[in-house]
């Protein structure tokens, strides 16, 4: 007899990272005393890799706005959306987000996650997902779950993207999915190559925008606002959990099929709704985003400047104005060191080793927000600079 349990077990060399002092994952935060700063056993770090791009969780109308739907409505929905845990509330976001992203309508999830995985309704066996092998874990579970066919292709590789176009089943449904902004490195889709294609071979596209609403475009609306192609997106799923500062997720796009995903896709229909702490700051979030462009513009300022000083530093990254930065490791346990060497400087970066990334790409993900002031950015850099000289990372360090 086989116990369905055996392999509950983590590798060696989970315990042997752990014995070295280097396991960074599940660090407990104890306070946020300031913006752009975490207390971790005792010690104030910069927390150099949260997804919090404009600050806006530490923001005191969000809060406010959060605490007062709170004590007006509760700390929970008592239900599913389908049926008793809608709230006018969720409506009222619903609204403005299609307002906010040009979209015929919007439905609003508990998760970001829920978001993607909404997606699986769209799809069946009979269908093929064409996903950039960078997409996020939720859009290859969307898939899994719907039980279409899943083909991938080399990240912003247009001609291996059209390869897989020409070699599917013309009778099959189609559908591309990328991220607008990639949550591993920064980087932004190719959504002109991807639209000629999709064009071309009579696929549909949808875009996970987590990372770049709220930071691209001229009004903030993501990557294809950028660069010119909104209506080249079929269907657009963000996450509250970024740029909005709160906790939620959305999936954009026409009324029919956001009115079909609200009846069929189950990480809608069988989940409790977004509880109305979360809906109020997201809607407070929004007004934000709208009224304040220059908290985008100090962001994105302030990673151009960060990302050339470690390029100069001589880490392998490319300078760029986008909140995340990407620096290559290779080796997971080299990833690990240098992450804690960080850790000891009073850094707080992330770690990213396979399956969030491809095996032997491991790297230490920064993430800048609009909050962080300069001396902050200062020492990140010095403790790049510590980090580097003790581990003897390059040849002329």
């Amino acid at each position: 007899m086989v116990d369905v349990f055996a392999k509950c077990r983590l590798p060696e060399a989970y315990q042997f990272v752990k014995d070295l002092g280097v396991y960074p994952y599940y660090r407990a935060v104890g306070e946020r005393p300031g913006e752009g700063e975490v207390v971790i056993d005792g010690r104030v770090l910069v927390q150099a890799g949260s997804n919090d791009y404009l600050g806006l969780s530490g923001d005191e109308r969000v809060k406010e706005a959060a605490v007062e739907a709170t004590r007006r409505l509760g700390t929970g929905t008592g239900g599913s959306r389908l049926s008793n845990g809608s709230l006018t509330l969720h409506e009222e976001l619903e609204a403005r987000l299609a307002a906010f992203l040009g979209r015929e309508a919007v439905m609003v999830t508990s998760a970001g996650y829920l978001a993607n995985l909404a997606l699986a309704a769209l799809i069946g066996p009979g269908d093929t997902v064409i996903g950039d092998r960078l997409v996020h874990a939720c859009l290859i579970d969307a898939v899994r779950v719907g039980g279409a066919r899943l083909r991938r292709y080399r990240h912003n590789d247009m001609d291996h993207l059209e390869r897989l176009l020409d070699a599917g089943d013309p009778g099959a449904g189609r559908l591309i999915v990328t991220e607008g902004m990639f949550s591993t490195s920064g980087s932004v889709c190719a959504l002109p190559g991807i639209a000629k294609l999709a064009r071309a071979y009579g696929a549909r596209v949808v875009m996970d925008s987590a990372h770049d609403v709220g930071l691209l475009g001229a009004n903030g609306r993501g990557a294809a606002e950028e660069q010119g192609l909104e209506n080249a997106v079929d269907l657009q799923t963000i996450t509250f959990s970024k740029a909005l500062g709160t906790l939620g997720g959305a999936v954009a796009g026409r009324a029919e099929i956001i009115a079909y995903l609200r009846h069929y896709a189950r990480s809608m229909v069988f989940t409790a709704a977004l509880p109305p702490a979360c809906a109020a700051a997201a809607l407070a979030a929004l007004e934000i985003i709208a009224a304040e462009p220059e908290r985008r513009h100090r962001l994105r300022a302030t990673a151009e400047r960060l990302s050339g000083d470690l390029a100069a530093m001589g880490y392998a990254v490319a300078p760029s104005d986008r909140p995340v930065i990407a620096v290559p490791v290779g080796d997971d346990l080299l990833c690990f060191r240098l992450w804690r060497e960080l850790f000891d400087e009073g850094v707080f970066t992330t770690a990213m080793i396979s399956p969030g990334v491809p095996p032997g790409q491991a790297l230490i993900r920064v993430s800048i927000t609009a909050t962080h002031t300069d001396a902050q950015v200062e020492r990140i850099v010095s403790a790049f600079a510590a980090a580097r000289d003790r581990l003897r990372l390059f040849s002329d360090a």
